[in-house]
């Protein structure tokens, strides 16, 4: 017998768009809420959904950045290096008070 390869997660596709990402997310969450899991598979999904939410996060912040530079008439800054879920200069309490929905 050959021990079965854990599923592909949407977090190990790095091209994942925002819709995907978010669509996976939602499946997560009721996952969760059904209680059909057990608890190595709940922390599984928890750590997915995790990654999964911090790539949306990032998505989100970059289209903002995207917005706010045609807004003000210029080029979007080009991040070279960032971590997952972490934009420089932008935080969660300055996105709050810009978002236009």
């Amino acid at each position: 017998m050959h021990a079965s390869k854990p599923p592909a997660t949407m977090s190990d596709n790095k091209a994942a768009t925002f819709e995907l990402s978010l669509k996976r997310l939602e499946e997560i969450v009721h996952q969760l809420e059904s209680d059909a899991v057990s608890l190595d598979e709940s922390v599984a999904l928890f750590q997915e959904g995790r990654d999964l939410a911090r790539r949306c996060e990032t998505l989100l912040q970059t289209a903002q950045a995207t917005i706010d530079a045609a807004v003000a008439g210029t080029a979007p800054e080009k991040k070279t290096s960032v971590a997952p879920g972490v934009a420089p200069g932008l935080d969660a309490a300055s996105l709050d008070d810009e978002l236009p929905f």
